[in-house]
């Protein structure tokens, strides 16, 4: 039996590792087709915002650029796939090719000089391959590693504080291809041999081009522009000089080049993502310490949950429980374990439940979301390779989460009956407050976008199509869970609610509500400060963050470490018999979001330097910080309460009421 089910889970290793899980096929070209080269957005280290190849200046193909067709996912990304001038062939290598001459007015000049001051970079894509410019870094240890940088700068500064720039004008595409071999197969007959395409990577240079005589346009497409700059044979001329930025109001004339070079490479096509992926290779030592950091603060909080329950809450139960015990017993028990004191008052409905009925809903919603996305992108079916599908797979998986919404949020909607909760009112709640919080945020944030002419601007229609969306989709899921939730019989507490409220004795003042739900937001979110700098920084630098294992081991130890914290904090406050534990026992781990937005900000300041920082790029980086605040509040508020839902509804089974 053994032997047997070793070969079958062999065989499925076999067919696993054959499958390509993102779901792009590879494209096969054959030698001498013709290949565009596409061009994406322009985008900064520095600002968020991204903006159109074309804004500046540069050389346009043939009949002017069109914007190819993208996905929702790529939309939302604020991706901007265009044509471009650079003509291609598959193997063919070229130098020296001219892709236009352009005559720039002073406000041309103008514009290129403020996107070189913000350290602008230009972005292409061949073959669904980002173009990467290979650099070379040094870490603290004064150690070199080579990695890569999306795009190609657009200048290189110099002089006085590099409010000088040489313009790079000259482009070396080097292209990575690995053969395609027909011969001794069945498709050696039917298919013509070909190349895969595996890496793409850009080289920007200076070059004052000097040409004989009169310039005619006709040159660029007979590829015989007579430069003296620039050799068909050799590239570049190492004595040429630099093509200088003129002063601002003044033209200039300028000529853009290009190279392509066709280079063999060993790189399997499935492993060509690698280097992109890799970017932040040295930093895996940094997420590994605070992957053992969170666990060992995990392990340590675990522990004394166990202690606390084992030893306190144990003993508790069985005196509470020993009818025989001498009425003195009976008193130093009750004076020792104060929350049995409020059996008659624990369940009593809080204020605003219908509220707290929806962002307990909501809290499923996002929790669900983040949880199967996560799940997917760690199985590989969500890959960078397959552009926007991250973005597209969360709004699908938000909006289908919302049948879990509604049943959660009725089913507590139906326990707080004595509250005066509306059905109706709390379904549309649930379906609308969170949502249509982001999406408010998010139009506005759009209207600035707008204001800058950046492609991250949502187009209208694309803003109709979230709305019917919205309204088409998950609102009437909402709906559908709400009525499941609704039909199902109404959960009955374990101990009776006594009809007069018990009256709560004065707190100690880190027992009172604020201090100790800003106490209890602090573990949870140091379990994900580390990470959360690194996709701040993917974000804001326009990176690929790819490491969903990571952040799947940090949302784990997240939600457990929300339950034993809320738990903890819940007790003690039960203890000192206060019974108003429902709206705390959300806020306390919700209150890491707090911790998470202030983090945001130390951030921007410290490593971002808020004063090369325009109003609108810290306007956007701010409303986005909203947003992700706003929705890790809602799931760790959720994870937090229903763990301490379930904890007192069970210590309050185990006893004994009269």
């Amino acid at each position: 039996m053994i032997p047997t089910t070793v070969l079958i889970l062999s065989s499925f290793l076999c067919l696993t590792s054959a499958f390509y899980l993102p779901g792009v096929a590879p494209r096969k070209y054959r030698h001498g087709e013709k290949l565009t080269v596409k061009v994406n957005t322009l985008t900064s280290d520095l600002t968020p915002l991204q903006f159109d190849y074309y804004n500046l200046p540069f050389c346009e193909p043939k009949g002017g650029e069109k914007e190819l067709a993208e996905n929702l996912g790529e939309v939302l990304a604020g991706e901007r796939t265009e044509t471009s001038a650079y003509k291609l062939h598959t193997n063919v290598s070229r130098l020296c090719k001219v892709a236009c001459k352009k005559k720039w007015k002073p406000r041309a000049v103008q514009d290129f000089r403020n996107f070189a001051s913000t350290n602008f970079r230009a972005n292409m894509r061949l073959d669904n391959l980002p173009g990467a410019e290979l650099v070379v870094f040094r870490d603290q240890r004064g150690q070199e590693f080579v990695s890569y940088r999306l795009g190609y700068p657009l200048a290189e500064s110099y002089g006085k504080n590099g409010s000088q720039f040489y313009v790079n004008n000259h482009l070396r595409i080097t292209i990575k291809y690995h053969d395609v071999q027909t011969a001794g197969t069945r498709l050696e007959k039917i298919e013509e041999p070909g190349v895969l395409i595996v890496g793409f990577e850009l080289k920007a240079m200076s070059v004052e081009h000097q040409y004989v005589g009169d310039w005619d346009d006709s040159c660029v497409a007979k590829n015989t522009c007579p430069l003296l700059t620039c050799s068909p044979t050799r590239g570049p001329l190492p004595t040429a000089p630099r093509m200088k930025l003129p002063p601002p109001r003044k033209p200039m004339d300028i000529i853009f080049t290009y190279d392509v070079l066709w280079v063999y490479s060993d790189v399997k096509w499935a492993s060509r993502w690698d280097v992109y992926l890799k970017m932040q290779t040295q930093d895996d030592e940094i997420h590994w310490f605070s992957i053992v950091n969170s666990s060992v603060i995990l392990f340590f909080l675990s522990g004394m949950v166990a202690m606390i329950m084992l030893r306190i809450l144990r003993k508790d139960l069985y005196r509470y429980n020993q009818l025989e015990q001498s009425e003195e017993a009976r008193e130093e028990a009750r004076e020792e374990t104060g929350w049995k004191l409020i059996s008659g008052d624990v369940f009593r409905p809080p204020k605003f439940a219908a509220l707290l009925a929806v962002f307990i809903g909501s809290g499923v919603q996002v929790l669900g979301m983040s949880t199967f996305t996560i799940i997917f992108a760690v199985l590989g079916f969500l890959s960078p390779s397959n552009r926007g599908s991250i973005l597209l797979s969360m709004l699908l998986l938000f909006v289908l989460m919302g049948l879990p919404a509604g049943y959660v949020s009725a089913v507590f909607c139906k326990m707080f009956r004595g509250a005066g909760t509306d059905r109706l009112r709390n379904t549309l709640l649930t379906a609308v407050l969170f949502p249509g919080a982001v999406f408010l945020v998010f139009f506005l944030l759009n209207m600035v976008l707008w204001a800058v002419k950046s492609t991250g601007a949502i187009p209208f229609g694309t803003l109709v199509a979230l709305l019917c969306f919205w309204f088409g989709f998950s609102l009437p899921l909402v709906f559908l869970g709400s009525y499941l939730g609704f039909r199902r019989p109404a959960w009955e507490p374990p101990v009776r609610t006594n009809p007069i409220p018990r009256q709560i004795p004065d707190q100690l003042w880190y027992m009172k509500s604020l201090p100790s739900i800003l106490m209890g937001g602090v573990l949870p979110f140091g379990v994900v400060f580390v990470e959360l700098f690194f996709i701040l920084s993917s974000i804001w630098q326009h990176r690929f963050y790819y490491l969903f294992g990571f952040m799947a081991l940090v949302l784990l130890i997240l939600v457990v470490t929300c339950a034993e914290i809320t738990i903890v904090m819940c007790y003690f406050q039960l203890c000192s018999e206060d019974y108003h534990w429902w709206w705390r026992s959300y806020l306390t781990s919700g209150a890491s979001a707090i911790y998470l937005f202030l983090y945001a900000g130390y951030y921007l300041i410290t490593r971002i330097h808020l004063a090369k920082a325009t109003v609108a790029s810290a306007s956007i980086f701010f409303g986005y910080i909203v947003i992700l605040s706003y929705g890790f509040f809602v799931l760790t508020g959720f994870a937090g309460f229903i763990s301490c839902f379930l904890f007192i509804r069970i210590i309050y089974s185990s006893i004994k009421c009269d």
